[in-house]
């Protein structure tokens, strides 16, 4: 059973790991002032009453511009961090697997924030995960990939 800090609020969110066929995996960069760059898969938070998996099918769409069923969830996370609005938050994180043909993403219906904060994506080799020199999240991204995506 997870244990969850009550003195936070809840994020619900749903995170999606895109993968194409060599098989690697779409990761955006995240660069907030004051924090070091790091890199996570698609994905965001859930919208009142949405579900994980629509949320996943909604962020997916906005992140990337694929419109994918997101399937069964695959893992779940509970990290503690602060948004990059400055709130600390207890997440809730359901990841998903969508496996796609085509690489072309497309980031026009990005937020103003996502705009901001997300300035870069790219396909990782799955080698890469282990040891790239910024942080990746989720930290155990390659153990998900080998578990889930035969």
């Amino acid at each position: 059973m997870v244990e969850l800090n009550p003195t936070l609020r809840l994020r619900r969110s749903s995170r999606i790991i895109v993968l194409d066929p060599q098989p690697r995996a779409l990761m955006f960069r995240f660069d907030i002032a004051g924090r070091q760059p790091f890199w996570a898969t698609a994905g965001g938070e859930c919208d009142p009453g949405e579900s994980f998996e629509d949320a996943a099918r909604r962020e997916l769409f906005e992140e990337t511009g694929i419109k994918a069923d997101p399937g069964c969830q695959i893992a779940r996370t509970t990290p503690e961090f602060v948004t990059p609005e400055g709130e600390p938050v207890q997440a809730d994180e359901r990841y998903f697997i969508i496996r796609v043909n085509e690489t072309q993403i497309d980031t026009t219906r990005h937020t103003a924030l996502e705009q901001q904060v997300m300035t870069e994506h790219r396909w990782f080799a799955l080698g890469e995960l282990s040891s790239w020199h910024e942080t990746l999240f989720p930290e155990n991204l390659a153990r998900m990939i080998e578990r889930h995506a035969q």
